[in-house]
């Protein structure tokens, strides 16, 4: 992989090799850029990847998105492709097992979290017909957003009202390891905000992307 040291700009932008300009976040690093560019903040409504991604982002924890995103391919394969009612069936063989796949994090308590929270999912697409719409039914109104988001904000804005609404009615239905800045964080990546920054060579192809979204609605 090759890194290019980025050209820092005003309001925490980054110019690329290729010219274009973005968030500064990536840092060039190429498999980090192409996440920014084609993955982080586009609107999703498949909920084996809104699984995949609020158990990435529990696993993440203490750590840095890179270092899961570079291990992703390795949880995929440990984890069942996160298809939730595969995952929901784990039981102590496959912990021993994913203790032993250095290829992931090897934390007990995220790798319990991840089987547990496959039953608790499975649980919300039950009531609500998808995790999907779950999920979506809790996007910020504009009131409760930023027209745009600068980068002074963007560097502490690790939580919302939005996301902590979100982390204790998760919790208060069994999950855990979704705390509300990791909420947030999957918040960020599977498009319920847009928080590319002004600027960012992104923003106005995922805000375009979230117009023409089909929000999923619920049973």
């Amino acid at each position: 992989m090759t890194q290019t040291v980025p050209k820092i700009l005003p309001d925490g932008l980054v110019e690329g090799p290729d010219g274009q300009i973005r968030c500064w976040w990536h840092d060039n690093k190429d498999d980090y850029r192409l996440y920014h560019d084609t993955e982080w903040g586009w609107p999703v409504d498949e909920d084996r990847r809104l699984f995949e991604k609020i158990c990435l982002e529990g696993f993440q924890s203490g750590l840095s998105w890179l270092t899961i995103l570079r291990k992703r391919e390795n949880f995929r394969a440990g984890f069942a492709d996160f298809q939730m009612e595969e995952v929901a069936k784990f039981g102590e063989k496959d912990v021993a097992r994913l203790l032993q796949d250095a290829g992931i994090v090897r934390h007990q308590g995220k790798i319990r979290s991840t089987i547990n929270n496959a039953a608790r999912a499975l649980e919300l697409k039950s009531e609500f017909g998808s995790l999907a719409a779950y999920f979506w039914g809790y996007e910020p109104t504009p009131e409760q957003r930023p027209e745009t988001l600068d980068h002074a904000t963007a560097l502490t804005l690790g939580k919302t009202d939005v996301s902590t609404i979100i982390s204790k009615d998760l919790k208060k239905r069994g999950w855990s390891f979704v705390g509300p800045t990791t909420v947030y964080a999957f918040m960020q990546a599977m498009g319920l905000v847009n928080d590319h920054l002004e600027g960012c060579v992104c923003r106005a192809k995922v805000e375009t992307a979230r117009e023409t979204f089909i929000r999923p609605t619920g049973k």
